[in-house]
Protein backbone atom coordinates (compact mmCIF):
# COMPACT_ATOMS: atom_id res chain seq x y z
CA UNK A 1 0.00 0.00 0.00
CA UNK A 2 1.31 3.65 -1.12
CA UNK A 3 0.23 6.16 1.40
CA UNK A 4 1.58 10.06 0.26
CA UNK A 5 1.42 12.53 2.82
CA UNK A 6 1.22 16.41 1.97
CA UNK A 7 1.48 19.18 4.40
CA UNK A 8 2.29 22.99 3.85
CA UNK A 9 5.85 23.69 5.58
CA UNK A 10 7.91 21.40 7.72
CA UNK A 11 9.12 24.25 9.88
CA UNK A 12 9.06 23.62 14.22
CA UNK A 13 5.61 22.87 15.22
CA UNK A 14 3.04 20.64 16.58
CA UNK A 15 1.35 19.54 13.39
CA UNK A 16 4.93 19.33 11.47
CA UNK A 17 6.45 17.25 14.24
CA UNK A 18 2.97 15.22 14.26
CA UNK A 19 3.42 14.54 10.56
CA UNK A 20 7.19 14.00 10.63
CA UNK A 21 6.79 11.27 13.22
CA UNK A 22 4.27 9.59 11.40
CA UNK A 23 5.76 9.08 8.34
CA UNK A 24 8.99 7.74 9.45
CA UNK A 25 6.91 6.00 11.97
CA UNK A 26 4.57 4.18 9.25
CA UNK A 27 7.22 3.60 6.89
CA UNK A 28 8.03 1.01 9.42
CA UNK A 29 5.16 -0.72 9.20
CA UNK A 30 5.44 -4.26 6.95
CA UNK A 31 3.48 -3.58 3.48
CA UNK A 32 4.02 -0.16 3.39
CA UNK A 33 5.04 2.87 1.50
CA UNK A 34 5.49 5.91 2.58
CA UNK A 35 6.45 9.35 1.70
CA UNK A 36 5.89 13.11 2.16
CA UNK A 37 5.59 16.24 -0.12
CA UNK A 38 6.21 19.49 1.59
CA UNK A 39 6.72 23.26 0.47
CA UNK A 40 9.35 25.03 1.58
CA UNK A 41 10.35 25.59 4.90
CA UNK A 42 10.81 29.25 5.33
CA UNK A 43 11.14 32.00 8.41
CA UNK A 44 12.37 32.15 11.77
CA UNK A 45 10.64 28.69 13.70
CA UNK A 46 13.48 26.78 11.79
CA UNK A 47 12.90 23.53 9.90
CA UNK A 48 12.40 20.17 10.52
CA UNK A 49 13.68 18.98 7.05
CA UNK A 50 16.69 17.51 8.46
CA UNK A 51 14.78 14.45 9.80
CA UNK A 52 14.90 13.16 6.77
CA UNK A 53 18.35 12.99 5.97
CA UNK A 54 19.25 9.55 6.37
CA UNK A 55 16.20 8.87 3.99
CA UNK A 56 15.95 12.18 1.72
CA UNK A 57 13.59 9.51 -0.71
CA UNK A 58 10.71 10.39 1.63
CA UNK A 59 10.58 14.14 1.26
CA UNK A 60 9.83 15.64 -1.83
CA UNK A 61 9.81 19.99 -1.26
CA UNK A 62 7.76 21.50 -4.16
CA UNK A 63 8.57 25.32 -4.75
CA UNK A 64 4.76 26.06 -4.89
CA UNK A 65 3.13 24.92 -2.02
CA UNK A 66 3.65 28.20 -0.19
CA UNK A 67 1.43 29.36 3.17
CA UNK A 68 -0.11 32.47 1.71
CA UNK A 69 -2.55 32.77 -0.37
CA UNK A 70 -1.02 33.39 -4.04
CA UNK A 71 -3.86 32.36 -6.92
CA UNK A 72 -1.05 31.49 -9.47
CA UNK A 73 1.28 29.83 -7.02
CA UNK A 74 -1.69 27.59 -5.93
CA UNK A 75 -2.83 27.01 -9.32
CA UNK A 76 0.59 25.28 -10.12
CA UNK A 77 0.50 23.26 -7.30
CA UNK A 78 -2.64 21.76 -7.74
CA UNK A 79 -1.26 20.71 -11.17
CA UNK A 80 1.80 19.27 -9.93
CA UNK A 81 0.39 17.38 -7.08
CA UNK A 82 -2.09 15.86 -9.88
CA UNK A 83 0.57 15.33 -11.74
CA UNK A 84 2.74 13.61 -9.66
CA UNK A 85 -0.68 11.73 -7.91
CA UNK A 86 -1.54 10.46 -11.48
CA UNK A 87 2.13 9.26 -11.48
CA UNK A 88 2.95 7.26 -8.34
CA UNK A 89 -0.64 6.07 -7.79
CA UNK A 90 -0.90 6.38 -4.35
CA UNK A 91 -3.54 4.29 -2.35
CA UNK A 92 -3.72 6.80 0.01
CA UNK A 93 -3.13 10.41 0.08
CA UNK A 94 -3.33 11.94 3.58
CA UNK A 95 -2.84 15.75 4.40
CA UNK A 96 -2.19 17.96 7.15
CA UNK A 97 -2.52 22.18 7.74
CA UNK A 98 -4.85 24.27 5.81
CA UNK A 99 -3.12 25.05 2.48
CA UNK A 100 -2.02 21.51 2.00
CA UNK A 101 -5.12 20.15 3.04
CA UNK A 102 -7.01 22.06 0.34
CA UNK A 103 -4.96 21.37 -2.52
CA UNK A 104 -3.65 18.21 -1.86
CA UNK A 105 -7.70 16.65 -1.31
CA UNK A 106 -8.39 18.61 -4.51
CA UNK A 107 -5.52 16.93 -7.05
CA UNK A 108 -5.87 13.70 -5.06
CA UNK A 109 -9.24 13.37 -6.40
CA UNK A 110 -8.18 14.76 -9.69
CA UNK A 111 -5.73 12.11 -9.63
CA UNK A 112 -8.33 9.36 -8.79
CA UNK A 113 -6.49 8.55 -5.63
CA UNK A 114 -9.21 6.15 -3.75
CA UNK A 115 -8.90 6.83 -0.12
CA UNK A 116 -8.27 10.59 0.80
CA UNK A 117 -7.96 11.28 4.34
CA UNK A 118 -7.37 14.99 6.39
CA UNK A 119 -5.70 15.35 9.78
CA UNK A 120 -7.43 18.74 11.69
CA UNK A 121 -4.39 19.71 13.79
CA UNK A 122 -6.15 22.98 14.61
CA UNK A 123 -9.26 24.85 13.34
CA UNK A 124 -8.35 27.39 10.03
CA UNK A 125 -11.76 28.78 10.63
CA UNK A 126 -13.42 30.55 14.14
CA UNK A 127 -13.74 33.76 15.62
CA UNK A 128 -10.07 34.15 16.09
CA UNK A 129 -9.78 35.89 12.70
CA UNK A 130 -11.92 38.21 10.73
CA UNK A 131 -15.48 37.88 9.29
CA UNK A 132 -14.15 37.52 5.74
CA UNK A 133 -11.50 35.33 6.23
CA UNK A 134 -13.62 33.52 8.76
CA UNK A 135 -16.29 33.10 5.42
CA UNK A 136 -13.84 31.88 2.70
CA UNK A 137 -12.05 29.24 5.31
CA UNK A 138 -15.14 27.82 6.04
CA UNK A 139 -16.17 27.57 2.73
CA UNK A 140 -12.73 26.50 1.18
CA UNK A 141 -13.01 23.23 4.44
CA UNK A 142 -16.99 22.74 3.10
CA UNK A 143 -16.05 22.12 -0.69
CA UNK A 144 -12.58 20.16 0.16
CA UNK A 145 -14.89 17.99 2.52
CA UNK A 146 -15.99 16.75 -0.55
CA UNK A 147 -13.23 14.85 -1.64
CA UNK A 148 -12.48 13.65 1.96
CA UNK A 149 -13.11 9.77 2.36
CA UNK A 150 -11.95 10.23 6.10
CA UNK A 151 -11.11 12.61 8.69
CA UNK A 152 -8.17 12.82 11.64
CA UNK A 153 -8.73 15.07 14.23
CA UNK A 154 -6.48 15.51 17.04
CA UNK A 155 -9.17 16.05 19.82
CA UNK A 156 -12.67 15.68 19.95
CA UNK A 157 -12.84 19.37 19.79
CA UNK A 158 -11.95 19.76 16.07
CA UNK A 159 -14.56 17.40 15.26
CA UNK A 160 -17.37 18.90 16.62
CA UNK A 161 -16.73 22.29 15.39
CA UNK A 162 -16.51 20.85 12.28
CA UNK A 163 -19.73 18.94 12.35
CA UNK A 164 -21.26 21.96 13.72
CA UNK A 165 -19.87 23.93 10.29
CA UNK A 166 -21.76 21.44 8.44
CA UNK A 167 -18.08 19.82 6.90
CA UNK A 168 -18.73 15.67 6.90
CA UNK A 169 -20.31 13.51 9.09
CA UNK A 170 -19.76 11.91 12.31
CA UNK A 171 -18.73 8.64 11.48
CA UNK A 172 -16.16 10.15 8.61
CA UNK A 173 -14.37 11.21 12.43
CA UNK A 174 -11.49 9.54 14.14
CA UNK A 175 -9.53 10.88 16.84
CA UNK A 176 -5.82 10.02 17.16
CA UNK A 177 -3.79 12.08 19.47
CA UNK A 178 -0.89 13.32 18.81
CA UNK A 179 2.34 11.57 19.66
CA UNK A 180 5.46 12.21 20.40
CA UNK A 181 8.72 10.66 22.00
CA UNK A 182 7.76 10.18 25.60
CA UNK A 183 11.01 8.89 27.59
CA UNK A 184 12.98 12.56 27.19
CA UNK A 185 10.10 14.11 28.66
CA UNK A 186 9.36 11.24 31.53
CA UNK A 187 13.21 11.08 32.20
CA UNK A 188 13.83 15.16 32.35
CA UNK A 189 15.75 16.36 35.34
CA UNK A 190 15.93 20.23 36.42
CA UNK A 191 19.50 20.82 35.11
CA UNK A 192 21.39 23.13 37.13
CA UNK A 193 24.12 23.89 34.31
CA UNK A 194 21.46 24.87 31.68
CA UNK A 195 19.64 26.86 34.42
CA UNK A 196 22.64 28.79 35.27
CA UNK A 197 22.90 29.63 31.65
CA UNK A 198 19.94 31.11 31.99
CA UNK A 199 20.62 33.37 34.50
CA UNK A 200 18.07 31.25 36.82
CA UNK A 201 18.50 31.27 40.85
CA UNK A 202 17.73 28.17 42.57
CA UNK A 203 14.59 29.68 44.10
CA UNK A 204 13.10 30.96 41.28
CA UNK A 205 9.58 29.56 40.25
CA UNK A 206 9.63 28.76 36.16
CA UNK A 207 6.63 29.43 34.57
CA UNK A 208 7.02 28.05 30.87
CA UNK A 209 5.52 28.74 27.88
CA UNK A 210 6.35 26.68 24.82
CA UNK A 211 5.05 28.62 21.54
CA UNK A 212 5.49 30.37 18.42
CA UNK A 213 6.52 34.06 19.13
CA UNK A 214 2.78 34.74 16.82
CA UNK A 215 -0.35 36.16 17.15
CA UNK A 216 -3.11 34.19 19.10
CA UNK A 217 -0.33 32.56 20.96
CA UNK A 218 -1.41 34.58 24.25
CA UNK A 219 1.73 36.10 24.90
CA UNK A 220 -0.09 39.63 25.02
CA UNK A 221 -1.99 38.04 27.92
CA UNK A 222 1.02 37.16 29.76
CA UNK A 223 2.41 40.16 29.70
CA UNK A 224 -0.37 42.00 30.91
CA UNK A 225 -0.71 39.72 33.60
CA UNK A 226 3.11 39.53 34.39
CA UNK A 227 3.26 42.99 36.68
CA UNK A 228 0.38 41.83 39.46
CA UNK A 229 2.56 38.21 39.28
CA UNK A 230 5.96 39.37 39.65
CA UNK A 231 4.22 42.33 42.41
CA UNK A 232 3.21 39.47 44.65
CA UNK A 233 5.68 36.34 43.86
CA UNK A 234 9.24 38.20 42.78
CA UNK A 235 11.15 35.30 42.46
CA UNK A 236 9.03 34.65 39.35
CA UNK A 237 10.50 34.02 36.07
CA UNK A 238 8.64 33.34 33.01
CA UNK A 239 10.92 30.95 30.42
CA UNK A 240 10.02 31.69 26.22
CA UNK A 241 10.31 28.52 24.67
CA UNK A 242 10.15 29.16 20.81
CA UNK A 243 10.84 31.74 17.91
CA UNK A 244 8.97 33.78 15.65
CA UNK A 245 8.22 36.67 13.80
CA UNK A 246 6.70 38.73 16.47
CA UNK A 247 10.01 38.43 19.39
CA UNK A 248 11.08 42.05 18.52
CA UNK A 249 7.96 42.88 19.29
CA UNK A 250 7.38 40.71 22.52
CA UNK A 251 11.05 41.71 24.04
CA UNK A 252 9.92 45.49 23.27
CA UNK A 253 6.73 44.77 25.21
CA UNK A 254 8.75 43.25 28.29
CA UNK A 255 11.38 46.49 28.18
CA UNK A 256 8.10 48.45 28.27
CA UNK A 257 6.42 46.68 31.18
CA UNK A 258 10.35 46.89 33.18
CA UNK A 259 10.32 43.50 33.74
CA UNK A 260 13.17 42.16 31.15
CA UNK A 261 14.83 40.62 33.94
CA UNK A 262 11.45 38.43 34.61
CA UNK A 263 11.26 36.80 31.11
CA UNK A 264 13.76 35.00 29.36
CA UNK A 265 13.45 34.50 25.93
CA UNK A 266 15.58 31.19 24.74
CA UNK A 267 14.99 31.62 20.58
CA UNK A 268 14.53 28.66 18.71
CA UNK A 269 14.46 25.38 20.40
CA UNK A 270 15.07 22.18 18.02
CA UNK A 271 12.83 19.66 19.28
CA UNK A 272 14.87 17.45 20.83
CA UNK A 273 16.32 19.82 23.09
CA UNK A 274 12.61 20.62 24.15
CA UNK A 275 12.68 17.48 27.27
CA UNK A 276 15.79 20.00 29.22
CA UNK A 277 13.73 23.80 28.69
CA UNK A 278 10.57 21.70 29.91
CA UNK A 279 13.13 20.00 33.45
CA UNK A 280 13.34 23.71 33.74
CA UNK A 281 9.94 24.50 34.72
CA UNK A 282 7.60 24.60 37.51
CA UNK A 283 4.48 25.15 36.22
CA UNK A 284 3.83 25.50 32.47
CA UNK A 285 1.05 27.78 30.90
CA UNK A 286 -0.64 27.50 27.74
CA UNK A 287 -2.89 30.82 26.13
CA UNK A 288 -3.14 30.24 23.34
CA UNK A 289 -6.44 31.40 21.35
CA UNK A 290 -6.19 28.53 18.27
CA UNK A 291 -5.31 24.95 18.94
CA UNK A 292 -6.32 21.51 17.87
CA UNK A 293 -4.55 20.06 20.95
CA UNK A 294 -1.33 21.58 21.88
CA UNK A 295 1.65 19.51 22.09
CA UNK A 296 3.04 21.51 24.73
CA UNK A 297 0.38 20.79 27.13
CA UNK A 298 0.73 16.80 27.30
CA UNK A 299 4.81 17.12 26.76
CA UNK A 300 4.79 18.98 30.36
CA UNK A 301 2.26 16.80 31.84
CA UNK A 302 4.66 13.90 30.43
CA UNK A 303 7.79 15.74 32.78
CA UNK A 304 5.08 15.42 35.43
CA UNK A 305 4.89 19.72 35.22
CA UNK A 306 1.51 20.95 35.91
CA UNK A 307 -0.52 22.97 33.13
CA UNK A 308 -2.80 26.17 33.56
CA UNK A 309 -4.21 26.56 30.16
CA UNK A 310 -7.04 28.29 28.37
CA UNK A 311 -10.69 26.52 27.83
CA UNK A 312 -10.17 26.56 24.31
CA UNK A 313 -10.35 23.96 21.75
CA UNK A 314 -8.67 20.61 22.43
CA UNK A 315 -7.06 21.65 25.66
CA UNK A 316 -9.56 19.91 27.88
CA UNK A 317 -9.04 16.73 26.83
CA UNK A 318 -5.46 16.83 28.35
CA UNK A 319 -5.47 19.44 30.82
CA UNK A 320 -8.32 17.87 33.11
CA UNK A 321 -9.57 20.45 35.61
CA UNK A 322 -7.60 19.94 39.03
CA UNK A 323 -6.96 16.48 37.87
CA UNK A 324 -3.56 17.39 35.72
CA UNK A 325 -4.14 20.79 35.75
CA UNK A 326 -6.06 24.56 36.21
CA UNK A 327 -8.33 25.40 33.29
CA UNK A 328 -9.58 29.02 33.16
CA UNK A 329 -11.88 31.35 30.38
CA UNK A 330 -10.16 32.55 27.71
CA UNK A 331 -9.15 35.90 28.55
CA UNK A 332 -9.62 35.95 32.28
CA UNK A 333 -7.02 37.85 33.27
CA UNK A 334 -7.78 37.42 36.68
CA UNK A 335 -8.68 33.90 37.72
CA UNK A 336 -5.16 33.35 35.64
CA UNK A 337 -3.50 35.25 38.07
CA UNK A 338 -5.39 33.44 40.78
CA UNK A 339 -4.94 30.34 39.49
CA UNK A 340 -0.91 30.74 38.78
CA UNK A 341 -0.38 32.08 42.20
CA UNK A 342 -2.14 29.27 43.61
CA UNK A 343 0.27 26.71 41.65
CA UNK A 344 3.68 28.91 43.16
CA UNK A 345 2.50 28.71 46.51
CA UNK A 346 1.20 24.82 46.56
CA UNK A 347 3.85 22.11 45.51
CA UNK A 348 1.96 19.57 47.07
CA UNK A 349 -0.68 20.49 44.54
CA UNK A 350 1.98 21.18 41.53
CA UNK A 351 2.88 17.68 42.72
CA UNK A 352 -0.39 15.76 42.20
CA UNK A 353 -1.57 17.51 39.00
CA UNK A 354 1.68 16.64 37.67
CA UNK A 355 1.77 13.10 38.85
CA UNK A 356 -2.01 12.57 37.51
CA UNK A 357 -1.27 14.34 34.62
CA UNK A 358 2.36 12.19 33.64
CA UNK A 359 -0.35 8.83 34.00
CA UNK A 360 -2.43 9.59 31.57
CA UNK A 361 -0.13 10.59 29.29
CA UNK A 362 1.65 7.96 29.11
CA UNK A 363 -1.39 5.76 28.13
CA UNK A 364 -2.16 7.97 25.43
CA UNK A 365 0.39 10.37 23.53
CA UNK A 366 3.72 7.29 22.84
CA UNK A 367 4.54 7.76 19.23
CA UNK A 368 3.78 4.68 18.80
CA UNK A 369 0.39 4.30 19.72
CA UNK A 370 -0.36 7.16 17.03
CA UNK A 371 1.33 5.33 14.27
CA UNK A 372 -0.22 2.04 14.78
CA UNK A 373 -3.80 3.95 15.56
CA UNK A 374 -3.25 5.32 11.84
CA UNK A 375 -2.25 2.31 10.38
CA UNK A 376 -5.67 0.50 11.66
CA UNK A 377 -6.98 3.42 10.21
CA UNK A 378 -5.35 3.07 6.38
CA UNK A 379 -6.46 -0.86 6.46
CA UNK A 380 -10.07 -0.43 7.33
CA UNK A 381 -10.45 2.59 4.93
CA UNK A 382 -8.39 0.70 2.16
CA UNK A 383 -10.30 -2.81 2.69
CA UNK A 384 -11.95 -3.76 -0.65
Amino acid sequence: MRVTHVITRLIVGGAQENTVASVLGLQEKPGLEVDLISGPATGAEGSLENCFSENPGLLTVLPELVRPIHPWQDARALRKLTEIFRRTRPDIVHTHSGKAGILGRLAAARAGVPVIIHTIHGPSFGDFQGALPNLLFRAAEQFAARHTTHFVSVAHAMTEQYLAAGIGRREQYTRVFSGFPLAPFLATANDPALRKSLGLHPDDFVVGKIARLFALKGHDDLFAAAPELVRRCPHLKFLLVGDGPWRERFETTVRAIGLEKHFIFTGLVPPAEVPRYVGLMDALVHLSRREGLPRALPQALAAARPVLAYDCDGAREVCLDNETGLLIPPGDRRQFTEKLLLLASDAPLREHLGRRGREIVRENFGVKKMVDDLHALYLKLAAP
